[in-house]
């Protein structure tokens, strides 16, 4: 019966989707995207596109999505967004980060992307024109991409604050309890591999065309800088994602250690009471904006 009933679930989810694909006109875009995408499949293997592509696709991502955090730090009406105001970043701090950042990215990260291609290669992923999906189901699986592995980062990474463990992995990315978008990949390599692991889940189970795997690199890369910015910025379109946890939930999670686990959503953490001393805070806070 239950089996039954997620099955209905999914099948109108897809008949959803459908209705709107058909309901929206065809992208002007489209044209010049699909004559890139041929000259790239005819001019490299899928060995280079799966890795160098990946890897530039990852390193320009993640160093675009941090430059506003990393200027806002100079422009004096962006402070009154920033959660933690009493402990600015400095240039020792930022310096310290990117040579962690570079060290993770490039002998961590880099052999990891390398075995794209023979990934795509196993599940049967496919490359050309004529496979990719509309945007509209890769918007759709890039979420249940990022329900999965909300759902693994959450229980390892509360796994990792374990008395016994934390001081020995988890403790490093800690080292900054007001964080700042270049920090979110500031951790200790064996957390770099342990919770980045979640990444592949999501793709193992949805992804039928590499682009997609490109596109929740993106949306991934976009969802933790932002939680990692340290500004609650207003009008976050973000905040428009059901249940997302945001900038300040993540932002108390540094400064107080214990609960708000999760990386992308709240559920796990209502569901398991692991944000009752956020909610406190936040209680506290608007006590505070009310006197």
């Amino acid at each position: 019966m239950e089996v039954n009933a997620t099955a209905d679930i999914l099948g109108s989810a897809y008949l959803a989707v459908e209705f709107v694909d058909a309901a929206l006109p065809d992208n002007p875009l489209q044209p010049s995207f699909k004559y890139a995408w041929t000259y790239m499949m005819d001019n490299y293997t899928k060995f280079q596109i799966a890795t160098w592509g990946s890897l530039i696709v990852h390193e320009f991502i993640y160093f675009f999505f941090c430059l506003p955090g990393s200027l806002f730090q100079f422009l004096p009406f962006m402070q009154k967004y920033k959660i933690q105001p009493d402990k600015p970043e400095t240039w020792e701090k930022q310096w310290k980060c990117f040579k962690m950042l570079l060290f993770n990215h490039f002998c961590i990260q880099l052999p990891m992307i390398c075995g794209t291609y023979h990934f795509t290669e196993y599940f049967g992923i496919p490359y050309d024109w004529d496979s990719m999906p509309r945007w509209s189901y890769m918007v759709a699986q890039c979420f249940g991409c990022a329900v999965v592995e909300d759902a693994w980062h959450y229980f390892l990474h509360r796994l990792l604050h374990h008395r016994r463990i934390y001081k020995y992995i988890h403790k490093v990315h800690h080292e900054f309890t007001a964080p700042f978008g270049m920090q979110a990949g500031y951790a200790h390599p064996l957390e770099t591999v342990i919770l980045g692991s979640g990444f592949f889940i999501g793709i193992m189970i949805f992804c039928n065309h590499v682009l997609l795997l490109w596109a929740w690199v993106a949306v991934r890369l976009l969802e933790t800088i932002d939680v990692h910015s340290g500004y609650d910025i207003p009008l976050n379109p973000l905040h428009l994602i059901p249940f997302y946890a945001g900038t300040r939930f993540h932002d108390f999670h540094h400064m107080n250690f214990v609960g708000n686990y999760a990386s992308t959503f709240t559920w796990w953490d209502k569901l398991l009471s692991t944000d009752n001393q956020y909610n406190k805070h936040l209680q506290k806070h608007e006590g505070k904006k009310m006197q």
